[in-house]
């Protein structure tokens, strides 16, 4: 009786063992997306609190580098003031400005009418509606509701978020001890740490990026609404900013809503079509000439991969699985290469064919030899 050949551990499975593989990995992935959108309100703050951790780790070391004299506590300490801080003003920014905001926009409603109706005649229609009527017909208070819910589940959120990122700040003296008893032998514990640290680099690495092209898109475009004239310019910044750390929804927000808002504030078309050019230009500078400077091969995901991503994560977690869908990725992306089952998966997700970097790894290493 004949039997099966076993293959070796480097051939190739058959295409049967493969297309098995391949089916248990998407029912695997649709199990996960269930589980983690059923447990969302548990582990999307835990996610929000672990990615504020690594930005406190990160300002730490930077701060260490700059003052090597500066004791570890008050690094980090100072850290966590900055972090603080910037919540503070954040708060206070939105304190300040969004009530004036929200009252402004009341008041253009005569405007909004002329805009209505200027666009009703380049549609052909007769009689068009007032801004009233439309209010009328949506029944907003129908959705006072769902907004007040919304808010409330909001600041549990923050809430959840500070909680679970004291914890995590307290228990960071035990990961060092379990690392150990995890991976007891040396080279299972070299290779998991060098898989985290990739994953870590490359979440600091983002966040960089983001944090200074938003900086910048969110300066220029806060002069040129200056010089058009726009109300509310420092507000409109300060929310060009925050949400260019969503991919692809950010710089959609950053270039047509001002714009939009400038139709109503003023008479004619001109001021807004100038704010149009001007702050798309600006993304577009930004986004094809100093990002990929910056971001070099420190996500390297496929553009699709990236859209399909915000999609995925903003259908599990909402408004904060957009934020995180890219860093959330990018380590998906890390930890599915390290295994054979589930590498191929790595590869579709990576912008180059090489989630790991060992290409380029080798490739650096020849140039010395070369020279």
């Amino acid at each position: 009786m004949s039997k099966t050949p076993i293959p070796s551990k480097g051939s190739t499975p058959p295409p049967r063992d493969r297309a098995i593989g391949a089916a248990l990995m998407v029912i695997a992935v649709v199990v996960a997306g269930a589980a983690l959108h059923w447990m969302g309100g548990i582990l999307s703050p835990l996610a929000l609190a672990i990615f504020l951790m690594v930005m406190i780790e990160s300002f730490t070391r930077m701060l260490k580098a700059r003052l090597p004299v500066l004791p570890e506590w008050a690094a980090l300490g100072s850290a966590l003031s900055i972090l603080v801080l910037s919540f503070l003003i954040s708060a206070w920014i939105v304190a300040q400005y969004a009530s004036g905001f929200v009252d402004q926009i009341s008041g253009y409603g005569p405007r909004l009418d002329g805009l209505i109706a200027r666009l009703a005649q380049t549609a052909g229609v007769a009689v068009p509606p007032t801004i009233g009527q439309i209010f009328q017909s949506l029944d907003p208070m129908k959705y006072v509701g769902v907004i007040a819910q919304g808010f409330q589940s909001f600041l549990a959120n923050i809430s959840y978020v500070l909680i679970y990122l004291g914890f995590l700040m307290a228990s960071r003296a035990g990961f060092r001890r379990k690392w150990v008893t995890l991976w007891p032998g040396h080279d299972e514990r070299n290779h998991a740490m060098a898989v985290f640290g990739r994953i870590k680099v490359g979440v600091e690495r983002y966040l960089w990026v983001q944090t200074v092209t938003g900086l910048l898109i969110a300066v220029a475009s806060w002069a040129a609404m200056s010089i058009v004239g726009l109300d509310n310019a420092f507000f409109w910044a300060f929310l060009i900013f925050v949400v260019g750390y969503i991919p692809i929804i950010g710089p959609l927000v950053a270039g047509l809503f001002p714009p939009i808002f400038a139709l109503v504030q003023f008479e004619g078309y001109l001021p807004a079509l100038e704010l149009l050019m001007a702050l798309n230009a600006i993304n577009i500078v930004v986004g094809n000439l100093i990002l990929p400077r910056m971001q070099a091969d420190s996500l390297n995901l496929d553009p699709v991969v990236v859209l399909l991503s915000l999609a995925f994560w903003g259908a599990i977690w909402g408004v904060a699985g957009m934020f995180l869908s890219t860093p959330l990725t990018v380590a998906a992306m890390i930890v599915l290469a390290q295994f054979r089952g589930s590498h191929w998966i790595a590869v579709l997700l990576s912008g180059d064919g090489d989630p790991l970097g060992a290409n380029k790894a080798a490739q650096k290493a020849e140039k010395p030899e070369k020279q």
